[in-house]
């Protein structure tokens, strides 16, 4: 029999049940974690990411617009959004009852129009003094 699993809150379908799930939670900057949630090897990066968007913890005052604001990190790579989970080869059944930790970057915003031409006209400061003796 087949079935899919439904993330009720980010409303995403997840992927057949079944074998090659994995299970993830996903380390944000400050250290706090969003899941864990099972996710199946053939979930993409980018359905990964929409995920954590639908997710992200309101008090934070840094939080991604889109997609492209997040970075995951999975053994020091940078995974493609257009990837899925087994092309990038994250461990899946590799770890029976473990979690696999992503670390999730996000892009810091643009600053506005107006604050860059403030930035550009303010004085340049000197920020490090060095002294040879």
């Amino acid at each position: 029999m087949l079935y899919f699993v439904l993330n009720y809150q980010s409303g995403l379908v997840v992927g057949m049940a079944g074998e090659g799930w994995i299970e993830l939670k996903f380390r944000l900057f400050d250290g706090t974690d969003i899941g864990p949630n099972k996710y199946d090897a053939s979930s993409t990066v980018a359905s990964l990411k929409e995920s954590i968007l639908a997710r992200w913890p309101q008090d934070k005052e840094l939080a991604p617009k889109t997609i492209n604001d997040v970075k995951l990190i999975n053994g020091g790579k940078i995974l493609e959004n257009n990837r899925t989970l087994a092309e990038s080869r994250v461990a899946v059944g590799e770890l029976p009852g473990g979690v696999t930790t992503m670390h999730v970057v996000i892009r810091p915003p643009l600053p506005d129009k107006n604050n860059e031409k403030q930035l550009v006209n303010a004085p340049k400061q000197n920020r490090c003094v060095c002294s040879i003796l």
